[in-house]
């Protein structure tokens, strides 16, 4: 039997220098749990940070920071609605 964890791909992280708590943070990025399942977030491994998950400066993670990753799964994605037909 396979495992879901060992099946699903890992989120994409980033070993980065925050300025904000002077030290190095990974960069997760993450899926929205609530509304919007296709909005993404950039998520820290520093929880005490007034900023965790934020997103917004003075914090130095956005999504920009994953750009390509995001570029890339969207081009992979279907758009909604549409069909692909062989004509």
């Amino acid at each position: 039997m396979v495992n879901r964890a060992t099946r699903r791909s890992r989120s994409p992280e980033k070993t980065i220098h925050c300025e904000v708590v002077s030290e190095t943070v990974v960069a997760r990025l993450r899926r929205r749990l609530l509304g919007d399942r296709n909005a993404m977030f950039v998520q820290c491994s520093e929880s005490d940070c007034q900023y965790v998950d934020a997103n917004e400066p003075p914090c130095p993670l956005t999504l920009a920071l994953f750009a390509d990753e995001i570029n890339s799964r969207n081009e992979s994605r279907p758009e909604p609605g549409s069909r692909h037909h062989d004509t």
